[in-house]
């Protein structure tokens, strides 16, 4: 979207439902970095991707011993990879480019979330969070698990607690844990059924700083804002929380390890609420206080100026928006369907859900006009008024023109090779090897249908070729009936 021509006294958040895509039944959504990508994770355990601009299939990965559920999906940092959890307890990791499956590992029970490490372009390494234990650091190339702790004991030392109530098979419960990598994959953040936050060291196991939640309610969803500077949780109080990232964005670890060895008057537990305080900082709470909704899927813009959450009532598709000083500006209502999963576009105000029924919207702005944007000395006139034009007005070269002396230096050489950097991918120059775009797989013509009997009479032939016709015919308007369908529709079936 080209910026100058936005009116800047409308929001830059979503409105409308633009669009809705279709194909089986769909589970959850991931953008890739750029926002070219759509990567969708169905119920029969293919992942679809989408081109975001022409709304079209441009690969469809399906793996022939996965057939249940996707639970997430997520893409590597340069979009060569995307690794897929799924319901049957399995992780496979994915060449997207080459559609072919690099790696696959079963976890003892489900995971929930996978991401994979931010930090490497083309990384082995991904978190886990699997439905009834702790999460866990999983080597895709070895099948290695590195259980991460959930807790802290009255030693201090890191080592999960021992629990009265276990399971059947000796082990202990654990209601669902939320984590997620830090913007470069050095720290993992833990939150526990505790309400607490835990700052892990997943190399070594440790723990290196806890923050207590207020209300000490179960942490049900994390994630970071693009740039890193902000966490986002999401509890079983029903309310959203915005964190301060205090650490630096690079080198994160080793500022942790310094400030350890430099605050020995504290021990244990008090020791690490003291490094967590160093760490993070409350910065807001959203909740409706009059409803008092359970969140789902809440997230980031991709500015990060913008806090979205999803309804996680039956029955109805409501997304609540927040600015970051805490104020609602709008609520998008849908369908009455069931929202399960959210992602915002990471460059545009584009918002897109995933429905229970499996459709993926796409909500946008709902842009009015305003001309005076392409020119700034644009008058919009109330009513016609009479004006008499100069006598040099529509000259080619008009004589005012003739006078100015042009500044333009004529024998500069233009740079036609070089990309302006773009502020929202400050983090990182574009990388040669950075997947945008895929080419789209062409859907298979269909067969027209033989006649059995050629030549019998000339009423059966002239049968024949009307029935040929119509199949024909048929036969192309299915494939028409396949594609999505035009906004027009969508904004009737919106309604």
């Amino acid at each position: 979207m080209n910026a100058p021509i936005i009116d800047p006294l409308q929001g830059d958040f979503p409105e409308v439902i633009e669009e809705y895509l279709e194909h089986g039944v769909m589970k959850c959504i991931a953008f890739n970095r750029r926002g070219t990508l759509l990567a969708a994770g169905c119920s029969d355990g293919s992942c679809v991707i989408w081109d975001f601009e022409t709304r079209g299939i441009a690969k469809e990965l399906r793996d022939k011993d996965c057939v249940a559920a996707i639970t997430s999906v997520c893409w590597s940092k340069y979009g060569h990879r995307i690794l897929v959890s799924s319901a049957d307890k399995s992780l496979t990791l994915w060449d997207v480019v080459k559609e072919e499956r690099i790696a696959r590992t079963t976890l003892p029970q489900t995971p929930l979330q996978a991401r994979l490490h931010p930090g490497s372009s083309t990384p082995s390494i991904c978190l886990a969070c699997p439905f009834s234990s702790a999460p866990m650091i999983v080597d895709m190339n070895t099948g290695n698990t590195t259980v991460l702790p959930v807790s802290i004991s009255d030693t201090g030392n890191g080592v999960v607690p021992p629990s009265r109530n276990r399971f059947s098979d000796g082990s202990a419960p654990f209601s669902p844990t939320a984590a997620c990598f830090n913007k470069y994959g050095d720290l993992v953040y833990v939150g526990n059924s505790k309400g607490e936050l835990l700052i892990v060291d997943h190399k070594n196991v440790l723990i290196c700083g806890i923050v207590p939640v207020p209300g000490n309610a179960v942490i049900k969803n994390m994630v970071f804002s693009r740039n890193g500077q902000y966490l986002l949780t999401n509890s079983n109080d029903r309310t959203i929380r915005i964190y301060e990232n205090l650490l630096p964005l690079k080198g994160g670890l080793k500022f942790l390890e310094e400030s350890n060895h430099a605050g020995d008057e504290q021990d244990g537990f008090e020791k690490l609420k003291a490094v967590g305080s160093r760490c993070l900082a409350l910065f807001r709470e959203f909740q409706d206080s009059i409803t008092k909704v359970h969140w789902k899927a809440p997230c980031f813009s991709g500015d990060g100026e913008w806090v979205i959450g999803g309804s996680a009532s039956k029955g109805e598709h409501k997304i609540y928006i927040w600015d970051k000083a805490g104020h609602l500006v709008k609520i998008l209502e849908g369908p009455k369907e069931a929202l399960i999963d959210l992602a915002w576009h990471p460059v545009h105000p584009i918002v897109v859900s995933v429905s229970l029924t499996g459709l993926v919207y796409i909500w946008a702005k709902d842009y009015t006009e305003n001309w005076s944007a392409f020119a700034p000395d644009f008058k919009e006139l109330e009513e016609n008024e009479e004006y008499v034009e100069r006598e040099d007005e529509f000259d080619l070269m008009p004589e005012t023109e003739k006078v100015k002396e042009s500044d333009v230096d004529e024998d500069e050489e233009i740079d036609i090779m070089g990309v302006e950097k773009d502020s929202a991918f400050s983090d990182s120059d574009m990388s040669q090897g950075e997947i945008c775009f895929l080419p789209a797989d062409p859907s298979p013509d269909v067969p027209e249908p033989q006649d059995k009997f050629v030549g019998s009479n000339s009423k059966q032939g002239d049968s024949n070729q009307s029935v040929s016709a119509l199949s024909e015919e048929a036969g192309q308007s299915g494939r028409l009936t396949s594609h999505i369908s035009t906004p027009l529709e969508v904004g009737v079936s919106a309604i």
